[in-house]
């Protein structure tokens, strides 16, 4: 398999490591995807690189693949049916293409395909759901994919069909209807983040106070690059990003210095209201699975890792997330 190259920083490198994740599409493509796959993890832990690697997998098995990613105006067409990509190619252009248009747009996309008879098609739908307007309408875009699995307008040989988010809230009302698969990725292994920061030029800290700083992270990683390593630079624009105030810190106090030590300070009655607010401004992802590898896309984070942030029920993105709440509580 081709290894796509990708942006980074700046830089231009090589997909790296997500073995076992690469080996999962392979199942996919197979036997397709019963249900829409519903993949969410931290900010910038690969989802989108996992995708485009995914799309390229696809495509050699034979696949019409179709992926769009809403947010950043971006899509990809493997596939010879010129309308498809110039249906895709026009939305993506204006100025409201940024948006649920795109996304609707890939939707559309497959089901013609399916419709032509194309005997095996693929979406892929990258950081939707903060472009579709509400957790419902997030749901109902779920719902769609899994209604073109179930009622196709043609039969087809295999669908697979795979939406990816970091947004935290809008998977709680995907999974009450039951509507797809939902499925967690997490950061790099250390393994296949080494593989990352080894193309990673110029002078730069080893690799063990990298992997401490980001936790396996690709943006963190990105964004510590561009900063030439300067972590409190970093930190500081993660603060003012996700809206970490003084004022913030100071209403939670107690509760959330304790999430700041534990995470899973977070898993009570008493942090639950905290919890919900720190998954909001993507900061932590709760109420993780269990780390049995079945349930993962790629390798589950360990089970409990205070170092970086990790506990059993719950996690901080990455320890620079959890740096720029520790700051704004000094």
């Amino acid at each position: 398999m081709r290894r796509v190259r990708l942006p980074f920083a700046g830089l231009e490198v090589e997909f790296a490591d997500r073995d076992r994740a690469l080996q999962q599409v392979q199942e996919w493509a197979e036997k397709g995807t019963w249900q829409p796959v519903v993949v969410f993890g931290p900010e910038g832990c690969g989802k989108t690189a996992w995708l485009k690697q995914a799309a390229e997998l696809l495509r050699e098995k034979g696949f019409e693949v179709v992926y769009v990613n809403p947010l950043q105006k971006e899509f990809l067409a493997h596939t010879d049916v010129r309308d498809v990509a110039r249906a895709l190619a026009e939305v993506t252009v204006k100025a409201a293409g940024a948006g649920a248009e795109l996304a609707y747009t890939a939707f559309n996309a497959a089901r013609e395909l399916v419709r032509l008879k194309r005997r095996r098609v693929a979406v892929l739908v990258d950081d939707a759901f903060q472009v579709l307007g509400s957790e419902r309408e997030a749901a109902f875009y779920v719902k769609s994919l899994l209604g073109l699995i179930e009622y196709p307008p043609e039969k087809y040989e295999k669908i697979v069909a795979v939406a990816a988010t970091s947004e935290g809230l809008s998977r709680r009302e995907i999974g009450r209807h039951r509507w797809a698969s939902l499925m967690p990725m997490w950061n790099m292994s250390r393994e296949g983040f080494e593989q990352l920061y080894e193309q990673v030029p110029g002078p730069k800290p080893d690799v063990e106070e990298a992997w401490r700083l980001t936790g396996g992270n690709p943006w963190a990683l990105a964004q510590l690059y561009k900063a030439k390593w300067r972590v409190d630079e970093v930190v500081a624009q993660l603060a003012k990003a996700k809206g970490i105030t003084a004022g913030f810190a100071a209403k939670w106090g107690r509760l959330l210095g304790e999430a700041v030590e534990d995470p899973d300070a977070l898993w009570s009655a008493e942090g639950e209201e905290l919890a919900g607010e720190l998954e909001a401004r993507n900061l932590i992802v709760y109420n993780l699975h269990d780390r049995s590898e079945k349930l993962w896309i790629d390798q589950p984070p360990p089970e409990k890792n205070p170092e970086i942030g990790i506990g059993k029920y719950a996690a901080w993105q990455t320890p620079l997330h959890r740096e720029a709440v520790k700051k704004a509580l000094a």
